[in-house]
């Protein structure tokens, strides 16, 4: 019977493949310097007639490079995202006081004026807004002609289709909007004025007077 001896590895090598480190320790150095104890503990214990493949030991780097890599890709877009977090911030803190259009059908009319929006995906050749009461009911149309891709304000004179002046308060409206005999999307906005920013777990929420709380990214328009 033959006896298999344990091939040495010295102190230097080890020394030399897991150097102290100074300092504080990332995820990725305690991962490097596992892989790295558990390939010499490997080679220490390999059958000296039956040596690792150095296919093996290329393939073992090779994961080690993946790993590292892919911690080192998640550290950079953890940071980048904190960045973009933080700009946001700064951006919507800088909304406070102004007026903003988010998608939402309801308008308020106040001092015989209503601001509202209308968001085109496709240019239109004709553009119709039905202003509603609280009960639903049309109280005016508007014809706001042909218009262009994009999000653009209007002015609700607060009239109604027999003229008579409407009544304070809210209402909702509807948007339709054609090309020819083509249909086109269109997006009803609605308008308010930013009074707080606050952060969740979604992001960056802004509290809209009239609207209530919208993501900071669903705001359409800055006036």
């Amino acid at each position: 019977m033959t006896t298999v001896q344990n091939a040495t590895v010295s102190n230097d090598l080890l020394a030399a493949v897991n150097p102290a480190k100074s300092g504080s320790r990332t995820s990725v150095d305690e991962a490097q310097d596992r892989f790295m104890t558990l390939l010499v503990t490997q080679m220490r214990n390999q059958d000296p007639l039956n040596p690792m493949d150095n296919s093996q030991v290329t393939s073992q780097f090779a994961q080690l490079s993946t790993v590292t890599g892919i911690n080192k890709v998640n550290a950079t877009l953890e940071a980048l995202i904190g960045d973009i977090q933080g700009g946001q911030s700064l951006q919507s803190a800088g909304l406070i006081g102004h007026g903003v259009l988010v998608p939402g059908n309801n308008m308020t009319l106040a001092d015989g004026r209503g601001t509202f929006g209308v968001g085109l995906a496709a240019s239109a050749t004709k553009v119709t807004v039905t202003v509603r009461d609280a009960n639903g009911l049309a109280i005016r149309k508007l014809d706001l002609g042909p218009q262009d891709v994009g999000s653009t304000t209007y002015l609700w004179d607060g009239r109604t289709d027999s003229g008579a002046a409407a009544s304070a308060g809210r209402y909702s409206f509807d948007v339709t909007a054609v090309a020819g005999s083509e249909k086109r999307t269109a997006t009803a906005l609605s308008y308010g004025e930013v009074t707080s920013v606050a952060r969740d777990g979604s992001g960056m929420k802004l509290e809209v007077a009239g609207v209530g709380p919208v993501n900071y990214r669903d705001v359409q328009q800055i006036l």
